[in-house]
């Protein structure tokens, strides 16, 4: 059976840990060339190493131009292409409106947007025509979220970033879209629990009871989802946003 992705040369940011670690690998295991980035070299160097052979860890901090240019630089050497790019890097942290710090503001709209509109324009030039853009959103762009009103309204603005690309690349058909998870066991979600163990469970199963399947998602449910935009079998799919959440912003 062929492998999605056979041949393809893939790009994605934050691919240390969590979701973007997870769809390296499966990118990886469907045939692709993957190149990952991550802010630690450590982190970088362990995923590289659990990704496999065909891939490339570049440090990289996805709200730098700097950074950015130095990773297509290496990117453009190395393969000269890119047909899969997958602007993962970002995160986010809670306070409550009347505690919001502008260095807070900065750092959440630095990574989560700002980041995400270089990585995909510094892009460009390698981008081939017909190649796969995928963003991630979340559920938290279309609900309402206790103390974190600044992360919800810059994975909003992602999803219209997807919507307005779709029209500026539509000569090159390169195809843009979202994938937007639902509350996934990642370090960077129980991590907003704080470094307590007992508080990092409760935080999940607060979360998985929000959730109808009753559970929270394993981030490789995720990968599956994001390799499906990044292959020919999504080939008639642009401008959307896929909710991988367990139903749990659609009922």
């Amino acid at each position: 059976m062929p492998r999605k992705l056979e041949g393809k040369v893939a790009v994605v940011t934050g691919g240390t840990s969590g979701i973007g670690l997870a769809t390296a690998k499966r990118f990886a295991a469907e045939g692709a060339r993957v190149f990952v980035t991550g802010r630690r070299q450590a982190e970088l160097d362990a995923a590289v190493a659990a990704i496999g052979p065909t891939a490339t860890g570049v440090q990289a901090d996805s709200s730098k131009s700097a950074d950015l240019t130095r990773l297509y630089g290496r990117v453009k050497a190395d393969a000269g292409r890119i047909d899969v790019l997958f602007a993962n890097a970002g995160g986010g942290s809670m306070q409550p409106l009347g505690a919001i710090t502008e260095e807070q503001y900065d750092d959440i709209f630095g990574r989560n947007v700002k980041g995400v509109v270089f990585t995909v324009q510094q892009a460009l030039p390698l981008l081939v025509d017909g190649a796969s853009v995928i963003l991630t959103g979340s559920v938290t762009g279309i609900t309402g979220t206790a103390a974190f009103s600044l992360y919800s309204a810059s994975k909003a603005a992602v999803r219209n970033l997807a919507r307005s690309w779709t029209l500026d690349l539509k000569a090159r058909g390169i195809r843009v879209n979202v994938i937007s998870p639902g509350p996934v066991k990642t370090p960077g979600l129980v991590g907003l629990a704080g470094p307590e163990e007992a508080q990092q469970q409760g935080l999940v199963d607060y979360m998985a009871s929000q959730v109808p399947l009753g559970r929270v998602g394993d981030p490789d449910e995720i990968a599956k989802a994001v390799t499906f935009l990044a292959s020919d079998d999504a080939s008639f799919i642009a401008g959307t946003e896929l909710f991988a959440d367990g139903g749990m912003a659609q009922v």
